[in-house]
């Protein structure tokens, strides 16, 4: 098997740990393996396949001879770096949100639409975690009855701004139960035992960025600028997994036994859902599950075509690494 030469770019932030640790899993052929971070970083030491590594400054040069650049080091290192990597021969996948809306860019989701794959220049964008699970979960419906109209609502876990907001989550819980007081930095607000119905900027509509980011890249990546979407995202007391409410209107009736069906024989898709025996996905059912659970599917009685689903994801590495990968391993299988 041909192997390829990869690097990691923010490889020592918490979604970089994770690519690490799929290439590894799913021994993903690599020969040369570069690891590069901020300035700040370089010179620390990381492991991946038993071998240890020395995480080096990135620069321009860093991209000679390199394949495969996995880029997870926010938008404006995405911006200055990932076509400096291009123009040196590497194909860059990146999860940042700096290329996903860019024309020129392929915004993919490997379940939903790999053929997009084969048409970059240079360079692949990685969807927001949020927009992976949703698509992954709704195109077998899409592609058997058509969508009209989203609407979702999300449940996004802290590990989503990084290993501050985690920090920041752990020690206000602890103050709370101790009775000290609570000290709020990376988020407006208290966390711990709350949510808030806030992620990234307002816009003067009244929408945040991130719910403009899950409309916007839902058309994209469906490649169907028709389907209405409308979304509210919320961050909540969890630390690992996403959930999200959907509620869809189909262009055609779909019942839940159909729905279910579809979703049971979609690739990347988990079917959690008897009612019964109270089974449905919770954000600690994916720390260590990379499929998209779904479940509470039931028909919306208030319409005629809808239907009401929960989703949850792990956001880290469906929503962010493992997508990456596995849009580099059907890049290098050809």
């Amino acid at each position: 098997m041909k192997k390829y030469n990869v690097a990691v770019v923010g490889a020592t932030g918490a979604v970089g740990r994770e690519m690490l640790s799929i290439l590894e899993e799913r021994e993903f052929p690599f020969d040369n393996l570069k690891l590069l971070a901020s300035e700040r970083s370089a010179g620390k030491k990381m492991t991946c396949k038993g071998k240890e590594y020395t995480v080096e400054a990135t620069t321009p040069e860093s991209f000679e001879g390199v394949d495969i650049a996995l880029f997870s080091a926010g938008a404006g290192a995405s911006k200055k770096f990932a076509p400096e990597a291009a123009k040196r021969g590497a194909v860059v996948v990146d999860n940042s949100s700096q290329w996903r809306m860019d024309p020129e860019v392929p915004l993919v989701v490997p379940e939903v639409n790999p053929e997009d794959i084969f048409k970059h220049k240079g360079i692949i964008a990685n969807p927001n975690c949020s927009t992976i699970q949703m698509v992954a979960a709704l195109k077998p419906i899409y592609d058997k009855v058509g969508i009209e109209r989203i609407v979702v609502s999300t449940y996004q876990a802290v590990s989503g701004t990084g290993k501050a907001a985690i920090d920041e989550l752990r020690e206000q819980a602890k103050a709370i139960l101790a009775d000290e007081e609570v000290k709020s930095e990376v988020y407006p607000y208290q966390i711990a035992f709350n949510v808030l119905p806030h992620i990234d900027i307002f816009f003067d509509d009244g929408y945040t960025k991130e719910e403009i980011k899950m409309v916007n890249e839902t058309k994209k990546i469906m490649g169907d600028d028709s389907i209405k979407v409308t979304a509210t995202a919320a961050r909540v007391p969890v630390v690992y997994g996403h959930a999200e409410s959907l509620n869809i209107e189909t262009k055609e009736k779909l019942t839940v036994s159909e729905a279910k069906e579809l979703l049971d024989n979609a690739p990347g898709v988990s079917v959690v859902d008897k009612p019964e025996e109270l089974a449905y996905p919770m954000q600690i059912d994916v720390e260590n599950n990379d499929d998209v659970l779904v479940g509470r599917i039931r028909e919306d009685n208030t319409i005629e075509k809808g239907l009401n689903l929960w989703i949850v994801a792990n956001n880290l590495r469906k929503g962010a690494a493992l997508n990456t990968i596995q849009i580099a391993e059907r890049l290098v299988q050809g």
